[in-house]
């Protein structure tokens, strides 16, 4: 992707309206979910029966379980009814490991957690903030309620990356009204014709001068930019015009995800459903924050960061990071694996434009949104 189409990218998340309010509304996924069990799977077993064997004999509170040598040759059978019974198809009734009434119930709380029956167990991240806003049980955002949500938490991720004495942006107050207004902005004219030089450089082949440029307008003590700042990154992580540094990259661009989140956080604070002018720049800097979650440029890889960065983009607008997250929930990338949300970021991505070759599967019947 050229920096040109970066520019164009950015500008079209900026000025999008609502999150594709006209789609049909999306369910949630399916809260029963049946799984094929494995040999390691936890569960009550008990021996095998014939006909006319008298009932095993049990200590009361205690339940016979197969030895080491059978457990491997056992077959399971997944069933929201069975509350965790297993069956064996051979072994010895005289097992060694009897289990109290605690432990068993132990075991049926961690089946039902397998079948989704109870609180699922939160996948965590050093990289994502212990307590993220809430948005809701929708798949992807299909209103400007929902995509407001998504923002907020946009805002807590970001500011998640703030870098120790970064500057905090400029603040304009204006008379608009008869009253007095506060706007943030995100660069004055100068630092925007200064950007468009840049790239045009970058786009000629210079990309020394480029750089140098991109450099300028980064600097968190001077102009301060957040595009800028995005753009240096990743000159930084892919060598343009200078010596590759990737935890370099990854300051710079934690600079514009925190800069741009300040900005829509006081968009959002001032009562707009959705952010205002930093908006492009918040969701290219966690889009590019995910890539490098994701394959290890300048930190150390965490699938979970990144899936979480790719979907609140997503979520935003971004049709790249809506392909990136449906890959992450096709392969268990950093959660579990789940097709029907994939379907629906990939529904989704083509909507706005983004079609892939090879995914005629995500409109089978059983993805439809209900």
């Amino acid at each position: 992707m050229t920096l040109k189409d970066l520019l164009k990218k950015k500008d079209k998340i900026k000025n999008d309206g609502s999150a594709s309010s006209q789609l049909s509304p999306s369910s949630s996924v399916p809260e029963f979910t049946f799984l094929r069990t494995t040999t390691t799977t936890q569960s009550i077993i008990e021996p095998p029966r014939f006909p006319g064997d008298p009932q095993p004999q049990r200590k009361s509170g205690q339940l016979l379980s197969p030895t080491d040598g059978v457990f491997g040759r056992l077959r399971r059978q997944s069933n929201a009814g069975s509350q965790g019974r297993g069956i064996a198809t051979g072994g010895d009734a005289k097992g060694k490991h009897p289990h109290s009434d605690d432990e068993r119930g132990s075991e049926q709380h961690k089946f039902h957690e397998r079948l989704h029956l109870g609180r699922r167990r939160a996948v965590s991240s050093t990289n994502i903030p212990d307590m993220l806003p809430d948005v809701g049980d929708a798949v992807v955002a299909r209103s400007e309620e929902e995509e407001a949500k998504w923002e907020k938490r946009a805002t807590v991720l970001a500011k998640s990356r703030s870098v120790s004495g970064r500057p905090t942006p400029r603040i304009e107050v204006e008379e608009k009204g008869g009253g007095r207004q506060r706007s943030v902005s995100v660069a004055k004219p100068s630092d925007d014709a200064d950007i468009q030089e840049a790239i045009r450089l970058h786009e000629a082949g210079n990309l020394e001068a480029s750089t140098r440029m991109f450099e300028k307008l980064a600097d968190p003590n001077g102009q301060n930019h957040a595009l800028s700042q995005v753009l240096f990154g990743l000159a930084l992580r892919h060598g343009w015009g200078c010596e590759p540094d990737p935890e370099r990259a990854i300051t710079y661009l934690s600079y514009a995800a925190s800069n741009s989140a300040e900005i829509e956080s006081m968009a959002l604070s001032a009562g707009m459903k959705k952010g205002g002018a930093a908006k492009g720049e918040l969701v290219l800097a966690m889009y590019e924050l995910a890539n490098c979650f994701r394959n290890g440029w300048g930190i150390k890889k965490d699938p979970v960061a990144a899936k979480q960065y790719y979907e609140t983009a997503a979520n935003l607008g971004d049709t790249d990071a809506m392909n990136e997250v449906a890959w992450c929930y096709l392969e268990g990338f950093g959660c579990k694996k789940d097709k029907f949300k994939a379907a629906q970021f990939l529904r989704l991505a083509e909507q706005k434009g983004s079609k892939t070759l090879g995914n005629t599967w995500i409109w089978k019947e059983k993805y439809n949104p209900k």
